[in-house]
Parts: structure tokens; C-alpha cells; sequence
């Protein structure tokens, strides 16, 4: 049985809330694969992209462009990180399930698109800072294999419409063939995958 759009999305969202949640006390200084990103940093990042989201969805206009930094400073997990995240994803997911929203295009970060590549965009995002919040903290990162094969398939065809300069990751990096889909995904997205790169390799 094929699984909606929707629910792929879900899948992702509550793979990484698993991860949010055993991030331990002394984990949330840690250095991420994103180097410029501890792992609170990176939770927050999610956190507010998903809410970020879930506002244009319901008809809310994109910061310029010129904003998106000052907005990365914003705190959004408070005292209770978990409990942030879990409220965000669960209204990104309610704001997807409105009807009608797949089909319409609306004004993102990266530009106007479909609905349907807004989630694509929202899974492939959570996809892979779940895999850099796993390398941070040390846990597996276990996404779906089918899933993460989607979204290589589609992040190569959307990397290859953008111009160099407006990649907003770095290069890709090399990875064996037969390494899971998912470190197969956060290697097409600039991540260096080997068997024991510590925090911070990428």
C-alpha cells in the first residue's frame, strides 16, 4: 500500500522527535555536523523552519530573504525542547492535511513551489539534520529505507535546478553505493559519512 505524502511526512517528523527526545542534559552543546550549529541550535532550526512552514501554509507571507538570519536567532524551544518540536511538527502537519494544499503554490524561502515540493522539502529537511542530530548525539539513525530513496531521488533532481551559488549546502560528498539510503541522502547534501566521524566531521 502506497503511504500518502502526508504521512511520509509524519514519518520523518516523529523519527527525529525520537532523536530530540534521548538528546541527553549534556548533549545540547555539542558540536553538530553543521559545524556552525550546536545540537539546541540545530533543534531550534528545525523548530522554527517547521513553524516557518506551517504559517505560510495558512496563508502567511515568507521573511526577505535579508531576514532569515536575524530570524535564526530567535529561541524557539524555551525550557522544553521535546515539547517544541512535538507542537511544531504537529501543526506543520495539520497546516499540510488542509485541503486543497498539495496542489497550491505558495511563496517559500527558496521560492514559489507546489505544496506537494514544500513537503518534499519539509521531509528532506527533517531527514537529514535527524541524521546530523544522530551523529552529534551518537544514536542511529533510523529513518525508512524507502523514504530516504525518495527523497535522494528528488534532492538530486531539485540540486540540479539550482545555480552553485544558491546551494545552501555544501558539496556533495563521496559515500559508497551501498551505504544506507539515508546516509546515502546526507552525503548528496555535503555531509562526510564514514563509519566513525566524530561530531562536527561534516
Amino acid at each position: 500500500m502506497t503511504t500518502a505524502p502526508v504521512d511520509e511526512l509524519a514519518q520523518a517528523l516523529r523519527g527525529t522527535e525520537q532523536l530530540v527526545d534521548a538528546v541527553r542534559d549534556e548533549q545540547w552543546t555539542r558540536t553538530t555536523p553543521c559545524t556552525d550549529w550546536k545540537v539546541r541550535d540545530l533543534v531550534n532550526h528545525l523548530v522554527g523552519g517547521n513553524r516557518l512552514f506551517a504559517g505560510i501554509l495558512r496563508g502567511g507571507q515568507p521573511p526577505p530573504l535579508t531576514d532569515l538570519p536575524r530570524l535564526q536567532g530567535i529561541d524557539h524551544l524555551g525550557d522544553d525542547p521535546v515539547a517544541a518540536y512535538r507542537e511544531a511538527a504537529d501543526a506543520l502537519l495539520a497546516a499540510f492535511r488542509q485541503p486543497g494544499v498539495l496542489e497550491q503554490v505558495f511563496s517559500v524561502p527558496v521560492g514559489p513551489v507546489p505544496g506537494i515540493v514544500a513537503l518534499r522539502l519539509r521531509i528532506v529537511e527533517a531527514l537529514v539534520h535527524g541524521w546530523d542530530l544522530a551523529r552529534a548525539t551518537g544514536q542511529p539513525a533510523e529513518f525508512p529505507d524507502d523514504l530516504a530513496e525518495r527523497e535522494l531521488t528528488f534532492t538530486r533532481g531539485k540540486l540540479a535546478d539550482l545555480p552553485p551559488n544558491r546551494r545552501p549546502f555544501a558539496p556533495p560528498q563521496s559515500v559508497a553505493d551501498d551505504a544506507p539510503a539515508i546516509d546515502r541522502l546526507a552525503a548528496c547534501l555535503g555531509r562526510r559519512v564514514t563509519p566513525n566521524a566524530a561530531p562536527g566531521d561534516a
